[in-house]
């Protein structure tokens, strides 16, 4: 079951820990776009690709006035590693309670190699200016979903 919310909607409110400790919350980021992003589990390998694929594309995507922001249940001191290891220029935030990625509805039955389990759904919401939600994938395949998201603030951008 993925996500029930949809463009439009006011994103869910969250204040969570990045790697370095810091509380990040998303009225901060009033006024940009934020690309915020669930990912299952640090260093396995469709989260690395996506890490390294929005680390890719990450200056295109501040030039498009966005911010790249990493939610998953690890804790602060795995991110850490996650973001030293692959060089990662964005904020991975620790949600290691699950209220985020409940709030935002990333959580629920995925299959994981032919077995279907709980766990974290991989999805992106495209966060407004405004703080409303743009745009919403959910589930997400991991390659090629960094230039996808660059692809939508592009369009966005010429409107």
């Amino acid at each position: 079951m993925a996500t029930s919310l949809t463009a439009g909607q006011d994103a869910p409110e969250f204040e969570l820990p990045d790697q370095n400790g810091k509380a990040h919350r998303l009225q901060d980021y009033r006024g940009k776009n934020v690309v915020l992003y669930f990912y299952p589990k640090d260093e396995t390998r469709g989260c690395t690709i996506e890490a390294c694929e929005f680390r890719d594309e990450h200056s295109a995507l501040q030039a498009l006035d966005a911010v790249v922001i990493g939610v998953s249940r690890d804790d602060e001191e795995s991110h850490k590693s996650f973001a030293e290891h692959h060089e990662l220029p964005f904020t991975l935030l620790a949600d290691t309670d699950r209220a985020v990625t409940d709030a935002y509805g990333a959580w629920g039955p995925r299959v994981v190699d032919g077995q279907e389990q709980m766990g974290l759904i991989r999805s992106t919401f495209l966060i407004g200016p405004d703080g409303k939600l743009a745009k919403v994938w959910a589930p997400v395949t991991a390659e090629g979903h960094a230039a996808e998201v660059k692809a939508v603030l592009e369009e966005i951008a010429k409107a």
